[in-house]
């Protein structure tokens, strides 16, 4: 009931309210928020792009198998205080490690800096749950990392420094075969999987001073090749034109010995008589006589 205070001017509402009804009040907000909590914490969501794990904290009845009930999808529901839900991611995965060396059969040391793309086989993710209890992070740099460097070990052991430089296709076809072997029996499928080798500084230089060597000697040998051919097309011009010249001269010689044939000593002779000026000649033969006989002229 409202009363009037005189002191102040103005009345002053009084509510009477039972203590009862305060108290429900208070226990149903009390009991909105617990449910809410609650929710939050028992129910979760396992989308399209991973699979679900469910396994009770302490069922003694699924000791066998670390408590794993299997895996679930979508909507999940459970008791958060026993029960608990984990998730592995089934799309892609890449990784790249940082650089780490293996020794090569003659104890060389290369340097290996791999790179890996991965799926977790959704039929097989309770059992790498079960057997590692560890989140893909941990496996990456843990179980994973483990396989790849026992790959290279294994691999690299088999291969002299030459030959690794040298087959080093069949060497990182060796290490991804080793490597999908052990991967993915555990139920990691490998999709990809490159490197990087670094060979030892000395091996490098070695190889660097081969290459420069067999370029060199590549260089000098086209060089003689391009001289080598320079000189056979010299050769061919000179030849083409002696054989020029000899042919030229066997058809001149062929000419004057087919005109030579066909003029008889008489019309020498009478050649020799219309240009005669009427002098004896002043040049004789040999024994003193004259070169034309005139005996011959008479006739």
């Amino acid at each position: 009931m409202a009363k009037f205070n005189n002191s102040i001017g103005f009345k002053s509402p009084e509510f009477n309210i039972p203590i009862s009804q305060v108290k429900w009040a208070f226990i149903s907000v009390a009991a909105a928020l617990v449910f809410t909590i609650l929710l939050s914490k028992s129910c979760t969501v396992v989308d399209s792009g991973e699979i679900g794990i469910k396994f009770h904290k302490w069922d003694s009845s699924k000791e066998k198998y670390g408590g794993v009930e299997g895996t679930c999808k979508g909507w999940v529901f459970y008791n958060p205080i026993t029960t608990k839900v984990f998730t592995y991611p089934t799309y892609l995965q890449r990784k790249n490690y940082e650089p780490f060396n293996v020794n090569a059969k003659d104890a060389s040391t290369f340097q290996m800096d791999p790179t890996i793309a991965y799926r977790i086989d959704p039929a097989k993710a309770c059992d790498i749950f079960v057997k590692y209890r560890e989140g893909v992070h941990e496996l990456e740099n843990g179980y994973i990392r483990t396989c790849i460097y026992e790959a290279y070990r294994t691999c690299a052991n088999r291969y002299t420094s030459d030959s690794l430089m040298s087959s080093r296709a069949n060497f990182e076809s060796d290490v991804r075969h080793r490597l999908e072997s052990s991967l993915q029996k555990e139920g990691f499928i490998v999709e990809e999987f490159t490197s990087q080798i670094t060979p030892p500084q000395s091996l490098a230089q070695m190889i660097n001073e081969k290459n420069a060597a067999v370029q060199s000697a590549l260089k000098a040998k086209n060089k003689v090749a391009e001289a080598e051919a320079e000189a056979k097309i010299k050769i061919a011009e000179a030849k083409g034109a002696a054989e020029a010249m000899q042919i030229k001269a066997d058809a001149e010689a062929y000419y004057n010995t087919k005109i030579a044939a066909s003029l008889s000593q008489h019309i020498v002779q009478e050649d020799w008589i219309e240009k005669w000026d009427g002098h004896l000649p002043t040049v004789t033969g040999s024994g003193g006589g004259m070169i034309l006989d005139l005996k011959d002229i008479k006739k």
